[in-house]
């Protein structure tokens, strides 16, 4: 399956480039005579308590199964198929299932793909929850510190759920209609990411799940791009950049493009008889397009300077193992 979009302007244009055969030194998932035709099963032959760097490649197709990558001594890197390493748009490599909390399930249990092993890394793979409308169904469940380079994740409802450790996106697509970015403890960066939406009477992108002033969860979406999804017939003004799952949500939307999707009050409150506002952080800073104007929710700010990279991630960012400059 490929997703064809409009990311902002790559800087590192060198990075354009096709992989289409394992790097050195990787397993190879496929279904034509690969080491394992299962990633699941690729992934449980590696050793947990080794510390040497482990790496997987996803060739070309569709992988109906849900993936889970354990706690483990390596870091370990997936590297999906693709004609063009710069952004998900020549992705060859789909994982898909369509599991949701309808099954009697946790949000993270939900998820096509479950990441718990710390400094993960994943390019150029598309993640999706096929479940649709009506339950909760999450593509991706991060519980690490993790990076996602070109990778496109799709659903309806709690599309990406980043909910601990420092994660970093980075010319990604994120798909969905309700809530579909939400975590509680996360500290999280988008790096001209794709943000779409599905047409929906009225749909949210953002639910942070901060619960008091000390947490050290927070939003950033840096140099996106927010609009409908390629097919969709989405109506002017019906999606929020965020609503409140947690008292204290902190999301900020900086240098980014955003279409009339977005309402002119750009924040809502969590709903009508429960709004909490009272603590919320909800900024922009140098936004354009339709949907950055109009007249702001009254508990939210527009900023007087961009938030930095390392008041998300930490002074030492640059040398996370998760982290790939080359992608910023």
């Amino acid at each position: 399956m490929k997703y064809i979009g409009a990311s902002l302007a790559f800087a590192a244009t060198a990075l354009a480039a096709a992989r289409t055969s394992a790097p050195s030194g990787c397993l190879t998932v496929s279904s034509s005579g690969g080491d394992y035709d299962s990633i699941q099963d690729a992934v449980d032959s590696l050793s947990t308590s080794s510390s040497e760097d482990q790496c997987i490649f996803i060739d070309q197709g569709t992988y109906s199964e849900q993936v889970l990558v354990d706690d483990r001594s390596a870091q370990l890197t997936f590297y999906g198929y693709t004609t063009d390493t710069a952004s998900y748009s020549g992705n060859g490599a789909t994982i898909t299932s369509s599991k949701s909390q309808n099954d009697g399930l946790s949000n993270d249990e939900t998820a096509t793909l479950r990441v718990h092993a710390a400094n993960f890394k994943m390019y150029n793979v598309n993640v999706e929850n096929a479940y649709g409308e009506g339950s909760q169904a999450v593509a991706l469940s991060a519980y690490a510190d993790s990076g996602y380079y070109g990778c496109a994740f799709t659903g309806f409802q709690d599309t990406l759920l980043a909910n601990e450790g420092y994660q970093l996106y980075s010319n990604c697509m994120i798909q969905g209609a309700t809530d579909f970015i939400f975590g509680q403890e996360s500290p999280a960066w988008f790096e001209a990411c794709d943000i779409r939406v599905l047409a929906k009477s009225v749909g949210y992108i953002t639910a942070n799940g901060r619960q008091s002033s000390s947490g050290e969860t927070y939003y950033v979406f840096n140099n996106c791009d927010v609009a409908c999804a390629e097919g969709e017939s989405c109506s002017s003004g019906t999606f929020y950049l965020g609503r409140p799952w947690g008292v204290y949500a902190r999301v900020v939307f900086q240098n980014s493009a955003m279409s009339d999707v977005i309402n002119s009050a750009g924040w809502s409150v969590w709903n009508t008889d429960d709004e909490r506002t009272d603590g919320v952080e909800f900024g922009e800073y140098n936004n354009s397009g339709e949907g950055a104007e109009g007249t702001r929710a009254s508990f939210a700010e527009t900023l007087d300077s961009a938030v930095s990279i390392s008041t998300v991630l930490g002074s030492s960012y640059t040398s996370a193992g998760y982290y790939d400059g080359n992608y910023m």
